[in-house]
């Protein structure tokens, strides 16, 4: 077990950097009227920068509310959460959105695409949320479809796409603001095998190419592309949460 400058332990296989994510005894809890349901029960992890993660768990585990808030789309109950060196978890919904535009990209499985738009205007929203020119929106999202091999669907609608083109489209748009964590929740969920082997060649690239990854699943087959994972049960951590696959 390696450690970090700052005496945090983070895992060796996958451990690339310094930890990028941090999670101190995390808790969520959500309430309806007298009823309370512990989603999380105090989660403590770490990923380093450069690390291919993948959470594996059943529906109903607490994966993808822990993706929620990796993500700074929700905030914890109660334990604390750093991100690139930000305690997150004191922040406020505008600091939680700077977060979210500036360090992350998004895939989920239903890949949430507007069908009325074209595979580039779904792509450029996340810039026209952050107020970025119509020229510029429209070159940085051209690129990032190139780089996911749509070059040649730049005009499509979803409607006109296949399952995994979409995915793709999804990925594109995750990547236009250059984040440097990638969160994606049941990625190929969606797909077919063959359309789920590319998308997740494709995640490989990302990694690849320094990336930090952390990918929600629970198929063994998608959480064998990472280098490390933490398997989840009942909104806690099970101790083989340090084993490579």
């Amino acid at each position: 077990m390696a450690a970090d400058a700052t005496g945090w332990p983070y895992p060796g296989p996958g451990a690339v950097g310094a930890a990028v994510i941090r999670l101190e005894n995390v808790t969520k809890v959500y309430r309806t009227g007298s009823l309370a349901v512990a989603a999380l029960r105090g989660i403590s992890m770490v990923v380093a920068e450069g690390e291919y993660l993948s959470v594996m768990g059943p529906s109903g585990s607490g994966k993808s509310t822990l993706m929620h808030i990796l993500g700074c789309l929700d905030v914890p109950t109660s334990g604390r959460y750093w991100l690139s060196g930000a305690d997150v978890s004191q922040m406020d919904e505008a600091g939680l959105a700077e977060v979210r535009n500036r360090h992350i990209g998004f895939v989920f499985q239903q890949f949430n695409l507007l069908p009325s738009m074209p595979a580039w205007r779904n792509v450029e929203l996340p810039l026209a949320y952050a107020g970025m020119g119509r020229s510029e929106r429209r070159r940085r999202a051209v690129e990032a479809l190139e780089r996911v091999g749509l070059a040649d669907r730049l005009d499509h609608r979803p409607g006109e796409l296949s399952g995994g083109q979409q995915q793709r489209v999804a990925v594109a748009r995750a990547l236009v603001t250059e984040p440097s964590i990638i969160l994606a929740d049941e990625p190929t969920g969606a797909l077919d095998s063959r359309s789920a082997a590319d998308v997740l060649s494709l995640l490989d690239e990302l990694h690849s190419a320094g990336r930090t990854l952390v990918v929600i699943t629970h198929d063994p087959d998608v959480a064998r592309s990472a280098s490390r994972v933490v398997r989840i049960r009942d909104g806690l951590l099970a101790p083989a949460e340090d084993q490579a696959v």
